[in-house]
C-alpha cells in the first residue's frame, strides 16, 4: 500500500522548501510528503491523489496566498478527503482569520510562522493530529475501479472479466455512489460521461475499454513469448489447466490460450461440492486460481484474453492462428475449449443480455440482487449451485424448470440443499417465453406447460443455464466433429477416415495426428470437473508418445 500523504501548500518557495524539509525529516518514513505552490495547484494534486486511490492524512496550508487562501483551499479539499486533518500556517497578523476558520471551517489547528525550532513548535502539534487520524484510518482500495450504472452490458462484461481473472477491483455505481460521481468529475468526464469508466491505480483512465484493452493495462499476458512450443493448449478450463500443469512439470514448453478467463465454465460455479479432496467444497474461482498458480509455477505461459481462430498443418508442425493475426507453431495441440452456455431464443432476452439477463452464475451481480426476486432457468447442477448462491442475497429465488422435477438432471446433494432452503422455490413445467423492460429487464413472461397459463413476474435478474454448445467452427475442414460440433477422438472417430501414420491413433487423439481433444468439447465426454481434469492429465502421456516419434 502507498504511504498516506501529507500535502503542504505555500506560495513562498523558500518557506515551502523549508516546511517540506522539516516534514520529511520527521514523517518521511511513514508518510509521503507532497508540496504545492498555490491553492489551485494543490487542489488539482488532491484530485489526482483521489483518482489514484491515495489517502491524504494531513493538509498543511499557508493562509495568505494569491488566488485562493488557505482556508478556501481547505474547504474544497475537505470535500475530497473529509477525514484528513486540516492545519493552517499563518502569520501573527492573520490569527483572527485562523480562529474564525476553526469555528467556521472545522479547522483542526493553526500554526504560527516561523515554527523554529520544529521540535517544539511544529512536531508536537502535528504528532497529535496524525495520531488522531491514524486511530480512525481505514486503508482505501487502491486497485482497479470500474464506474458505471448497474445495467450497462459493457460494465458487466468488464467486471465479469476482472472477477474471473482474479484481478481485484471495485465497482462504483454512478447512480447511487457519491464517490463515483466525484471521481468522474475529477477525471474530466463530468459532462455527458462515457461509461463505463475504468480508473487504474496509476490514475490513468480508460473510457469504455474492451476486456482485451483492460488486460494489457493490468499486466496480463496476451502474446506468446516464443514462436515455437512443444504443446499448445487451446482452452483454460479444468481439462486445459490439468494438461498444462502435467505437461510443463514434465519439461514440455507449453502455452495455453484462453479467450475469457482460466477456469472455463467451471470457473463461474459458485460452489463445487463433489470434487475429490475438498469435503466442504470450493468455488470454481478458487479452483481456477489454484490451478493457474500451479501452472505458472511450472512455467506455463497463459495468454488471456486470446482466441484461436484457425489451425493448419505443415509437415510435422501444427500452426495455430490467433485472433490478433499472430501465429504460434508447435508439434502438438490439445483442444480443451469446453463449451459455452446455449442462448435462450425468446423475445427480449437478447436485448437485455448484460442488463438483467445473464448466462452462467454471474457472481459479479449477486450482491446487487440484495432483497430482490431472482429467477434461474435450468435444472442441472450449475443452475442448482447458482440458486444456492443467490439465495444468500435475494429475497426469493425461483427456479424455472422445463421438466417435471430436478431428479433427472441434478445431483441429489443439491436437490436436498435446495429443498432445505426456505427462499428457493422450484417451479416445474415452467419456461420463459418473453422478457420485457425499457433500458433493463423489468419483467418476464413465464408459461406453465401443463395449463397453458402465461404468468408475469416482476424481476431485474434472470440467470440462464440451459445446456451448452461447443465453439469449434474454426476447426472446420481440419478436425472432424459430430453434427453438434463436438470433437471426435480415439475410437469415436467415424470409420473410413484416412490415417497417415503407421502407429494406431491414441485414445484422445483426433483425426489429425498430434492434435488431441479433452474435456467437455470432446464427443462423448462426461461433463464433470473431475473427468475433465483426468482427461487433461492423461492426455499428456499421449503427447509424449507422439513427440517421441516426431
Amino acid at each position: 500500500m502507498d504511504k498516506p500523504v501529507i500535502l503542504t501548500i505555500d506560495d513562498d518557495p523558500a518557506v515551502l522548501q523549508t516546511i517540506a524539509r522539516d516534514l520529511r525529516q520527521r514523517y518521511g518514513e511513514r508518510f509521503r510528503i507532497v508540496r504545492a505552490d498555490s491553492g489551485a495547484t494543490a487542489l488539482d494534486a488532491t484530485q489526482q491523489l483521489k483518482l489514484r486511490g491515495n489517502t491524504v492524512a494531513l493538509f498543511l496550508a499557508d493562509q495568505r496566498m494569491p488566488g485562493m487562501s488557505g482556508v478556501e483551499f481547505l474547504n474544497e479539499a475537505s470535500a475530497i478527503f473529509p477525514r484528513a486533518k486540516r492545519a493552517l500556517l499563518t502569520a501573527y497578523a492573520d490569527t483572527n482569520a485562523a480562529i474564525d476558520a476553526i469555528n467556521m471551517a472545522q479547522l483542526d489547528y493553526y500554526l504560527l510562522k516561523p515554527w523554529d525550532p520544529p521540535e517544539e513548535k511544529l512536531y508536537p502539534v502535528l504528532d497529535d493530529l496524525l495520531q488522531d487520524w491514524q486511530a480512525t484510518f481505514k486503508p482505501v482500495f487502491q486497485g482497479v475501479k470500474v464506474i458505471s450504472d448497474r445495467w450497462s452490458p459493457d460494465s458487466h462484461a468488464l467486471r465479469d472479466f476482472l472477477s474471473r481473472n482474479q484481478v481485484p477491483y471495485r465497482w462504483l455505481d454512478i447512480e447511487s455512489n457519491q464517490e463515483a460521481r466525484q471521481l468522474v468529475t475529477y477525471a474530466g468526464e463530468k459532462d455527458n460521461p462515457c461509461l463505463p469508466l475504468v480508473l487504474l491505480p496509476s490514475g490513468e483512465k480508460l473510457v469504455k475499454p474492451t476486456p482485451a484493452d483492460l488486460a494489457q493495462q493490468v499486466g496480463m499476458q496476451t502474446t506468446a513469448t516464443n514462436p515455437f512450443y512443444d504443446l499448445v493448449i487451446v482452452g483454460g478450463g479444468p481439462a486445459g489447466l490439468a494438461a498444462a500443469v502435467y505437461a510443463a512439470s514434465e519439461g514440455l514448453r507449453t502455452v495455453m490460450i484462453e479467450r475469457e478467463a482460466p477456469g472455463g465454465q467451471a470457473g463461474t460455479s459458485s460452489r463445487i461440492e463433489n470434487y475429490l479432496g475438498f469435503p466442504v467444497g470450493l468455488s470454481g474461482g478458487d479452483l481456477a486460481r489454484r490451478a493457474v498458480t500451479q501452472a505458472k509455477r511450472f512455467g506455463v505461459e497463459i495468454l488471456t484474453p486470446q482466441e484461436a481462430r484457425g489451425i493448419r498443418l505443415e509437415d510435422n508442425y501444427r500452426i495455430v492462428t490467433l485472433s490478433d493475426g499472430s501465429e504460434i507453431s508447435c508439434h502438438t495441440v490439445i483442444l480443451a475449449m469446453g463449451v459455452a452456455w446455449r442462448r435462450l431464443s425468446v423475445p427480449g432476452v437478447e436485448q437485455f443480455t448484460g442488463a438483467g439477463v445473464y448466462y452462467g452464475a454471474a457472481q459479479t451481480e449477486a450482491a446487487a440482487c440484495q432483497d430482490e426476486d431472482v429467477y434461474v432457468v435450468g435444472g442441472a447442477n450449475s443452475a442448482g449451485q447458482a440458486a444456492m448462491y443467490f439465495s444468500k442475497y435475494a429475497r426469493q429465488v425461483r427456479m424455472l424448470v422445463r421438466g417435471e422435477s430436478l431428479i433427472k438432471s441434478m445431483s441429489q446433494y443439491l436437490i436436498d440443499q435446495i429443498a432445505g432452503t426456505d427462499n428457493i422455490e422450484v417451479m416445474p413445467f415452467h419456461s420463459v417465453v418473453e422478457a420485457k423492460g425499457n433500458d433493463r429487464l423489468e419483467e418476464i413472461l413465464v408459461e406453465d406447460s401443463q395449463t397453458g397459463e402465461v404468468k408475469t413476474f416482476k424481476t431485474n435478474s434472470l440467470f440462464i443455464f440451459i445446456g451448452a454448445t461447443p465453439s469449434t467452427d474454426w476447426l472446420d475442414g481440419v478436425v472432424q466433429r459430430d453434427p453438434r460440433g463436438f470433437i471426435y477422438s480415439g475410437p469415436d472417430i467415424p470409420h473410413g477416415l484416412s490415417w497417415p501414420l503407421e502407429r494406431d491413433r491414441f485414445l484422445l487423439e483426433t483425426n489429425v495426428p498430434g492434435v488431441f481433444a479433452v474435456g467437455d468439447v470432446r464427443h462423448g465426454s462426461v461433463k464433470r470437473v473431475a473427468s475433465g481434469v483426468g482427461e487433461g492429465s492423461i492426455c499428456v502421456q499421449f503427447v509424449h508418445r507422439h513427440l517421441a516419434n516426431v
